[in-house]
């Protein structure tokens, strides 16, 4: 078998041209190419980005992700006010562990991601 390498990581959605406008302001990252009549759409990766793909899928989001981004901030407070003002919005949780903080957030579909800072 030959070695696998990361091609990029996708996020299935019903909206992707909108949820790639979110993650690329969130993450300020330019929106990229994007194919098949626009079910697929990606964003540009470049240092400790990779590239995401945004799949329009037919059925909704339904339970918790199995998979997950964890960003690294600066200020709690001030990033989940950014993230709510572009869309997002915070599930409520928040987590200590040591001096680790982090509190998980959902884009403008649901999908959780956290944010920590530590």
């Amino acid at each position: 078998m030959a070695d696998a390498t990361f091609l990029f990581l996708t996020i299935d959605c019903a909206d992707p041209a909108r949820l790639a406008v979110f993650w690329s302001a969130l993450l300020e990252t330019p929106v990229g190419d994007s194919m098949d009549d626009g079910r697929f759409v990606f964003l540009e990766g470049g240092g400790d980005l990779p590239v995401l793909c945004f799949q329009r899928v037919p059925e909704a989001k339904t339970v918790k992700n199995r998979v997950h981004m964890d960003l690294s901030v600066e200020d709690l407070a001030a990033a989940t006010e950014r993230i709510e003002g572009l869309g997002g919005s915070w599930t409520g949780a928040e987590h200590t562990l040591e001096n680790f903080v982090w509190r998980t957030m959902a884009d403008p579909e649901g999908n959780e991601f956290d944010i920590a800072a530590g």
